[in-house]
């Protein structure tokens, strides 16, 4: 069973820091590990050699779970929720 989410191609979203700096991601799908349930790589948006900040992975009941050690709890829930919940813009 594939789970439902909207991202479906790379995206940038806003990550509101706890501590430290406001700083945009880019998030970027990776369907091969199972073929229908995604993983989202997560890197730095706009430096020249990108961070790897971790990735989010999904499992077949919609659970996610946060693979890194950049990322507070608040800040892995932002992005979980902006992949589940992301909505191009015309």
């Amino acid at each position: 069973m594939a789970i439902k989410t909207y991202l479906d191609r790379e995206a940038k979203a806003w990550l509101k820091r706890k501590k430290g700096p406001d700083e945009i991601l880019r998030i970027v799908p990776d369907r091969l590990t199972d073929g229908h349930i995604p993983n989202y790589a997560l890197f730095t948006a706009f430096d020249e050699n990108p961070e790897y900040l971790g990735c989010i992975l999904f499992d077949a009941k919609g659970y996610w779970i946060y693979d890194g050690d950049i990322l507070s709890v608040t800040e892995q829930e932002q992005v979980a929720k902006f992949i589940i919940n992301y909505t191009e813009r015309l």
